[in-house]
């Protein structure tokens, strides 16, 4: 239910908010953020807040940097660890230009926008993050991780319990239905699991809950990351997100066939189909960080390969069981270090041109493709995606479909920035490179 400005003004008064948090992001997924007195409110919500574009990264220039963020009723929470000081609670808003119109920069509108396709045929994309973070502590200057366990390690009750446990507490007070917690597979490494929602709802949840998950950590004296590889030689973290296209009251599934021998409809096919063929194109969003492609490598349970199975943990997309309902998708390569509303606008782009198209799903792989040599890859017609953030943006620079899915400013603003961070990152010299090649050359 979504409530209008009165009702939201009564509940405030109710629960004595004292404070409110409007916020957006900016085109990498960071979280701006204005915090207002309760005596602001009546205006804001009516008004929205005014803001210089020009200093949001990727949003505008000083010539056309007046922006006014405009609070989405219904993203309306109140913030169950915002209580020094006095309750507070949070809006996530839209962001219009001067006359109005809707910022093409502003990466929610992008994902909207692909929403406003399904809307009319009756379909709602569903979507279900696995969000992997790792636990560090201070030692010796250097952050390092909080313990030494393994995937679903059981022990003595330690910080990452606690952290674990109110960060679910938080987020069940928020009504996020989180599903799981556990520990993952590299030291100090931990997923969450949320139930699946609606595609816009779940990514301004995933920016809340990125704020849960560092306010939880910092309480018990820890650092919570999304970096997605900060440690040599062992498993990075990713997001991997579980998708499906349902009708909105969800009791209908289209990607769901019961005479389809892996369950899936046509519809399904070709939507998997989609995301396969565009995959190249669109691993600079999913892995948008240059330390992103540290994680994409062979052998650590990241996947590297264009392909997809029913079982198979080394393909790209995993069909993981289910019928009906909880018939799914799984893509294993986003990380949750980047922008979830372009991520998700994206994977339905992307899907729905499968779909349009009626593109054809090649046949799922189901041996693990880490021990498949090239050659017989290439028989296979198994792809890989990019190797580097600077190969992956080559390919973005030549995507006409991800520059219609993105909009002019926000595809080249992006390219504009990330080749900015490749190009300083690729000219510095590394340790590596000085313990390895000074000696010998």
């Amino acid at each position: 239910m979504v409530l209008d400005a009165q009702e939201i003004i009564k509940i405030s008064d109710q629960k004595d908010l004292k404070y409110f948090y409007f916020q957006f992001t900016d085109i990498r997924g960071t979280p701006k953020s204005v915090m207002l007195p309760r005596n602001r409110l009546e205006k804001i919500l009516e008004e929205g807040v005014l803001f210089d574009g020009s200093s949001i990264l990727g949003y505008a220039t000083i010539e056309e940097s007046d922006m006014r963020a405009l609070p989405d009723y219904s993203s309306f929470e109140i913030l169950p660890w915002a209580v020094e000081g006095g309750r507070a609670a949070r809006f996530v808003c839209s962001i219009n230009k001067p006359d109005g119109t809707p910022f093409p920069g502003d990466p929610r509108y992008i994902l909207q926008k692909q929403l406003e396709r399904i809307e009319k045929k009756n379909m709602e994309f569903f979507v279900g993050p696995e969000f992997e973070f790792f636990l560090l502590e201070q030692k010796d200057g250097k952050y390092v991780p909080h313990d030494t366990g393994g995937y679903f390690t059981f022990g003595p009750l330690d910080k990452g319990e606690i952290v674990k446990k109110e960060i679910l507490n938080y987020l069940d007070f928020l009504g996020y239905m989180p599903e799981a917690a556990h520990h993952e597979v590299s030291p100090g490494q931990h997923e969450i699991d949320l139930r699946y929602a609606p595609a816009l709802f779940m990514a301004d949840r995933i920016i809340t809950m990125r704020t849960a998950i560092k306010t939880v950590a910092a309480k018990f004296g820890l650092y919570a990351t999304f970096m997605p590889k900060p440690f040599y030689g062992i498993n990075g973290t990713g997001m991997h997100i579980h998708q499906s296209l349902m009708t909105p009251n969800e009791d209908s599934n289209y990607f769901w066939d019961e005479k389809n021998k892996n369950g899936l409809s046509e519809m399904a096919y070709h939507y998997l189909a989609g995301v396969l063929s565009h995959a190249v194109e669109l691993s600079p969003i999913f892995a948008s960080w240059v330390n992103s492609y540290k994680r994409l490598v062979p052998g650590f349970e990241a996947p590297v390969y264009i392909a997809w199975g029913t079982k198979n943990r080394s393909a790209l997309v995993r069909l993981p069981a289910g019928d009906k309902t909880k018939k799914r998708f799984e893509l294993r390569s986003p990380d949750s270090a980047g922008n979830p509303y372009l991520q998700f606008a994206t994977i339905l782009a992307a899907g729905l041109d499968g779909i349009e198209k009626k593109k054809e799903c090649p046949e799922p792989t189901e041996a693990d493709i880490f021990h498949i040599s090239q050659k017989q890859r290439d028989s296979m017609g198994i792809g890989s995606l990019p190797e580097s953030l600077g190969e992956a943006l080559h390919h973005l620079r030549n995507s006409e479909f991800m520059k219609g899915v993105l909009g002019e400013h926000i595809y080249n603003n992006f390219l504009y920035i990330k080749q900015k961070e490749w190009d300083e990152f690729r000219s510095y010299v590394t340790d590596w490179e000085i313990n390895n090649l000074l000696p010998i050359l």
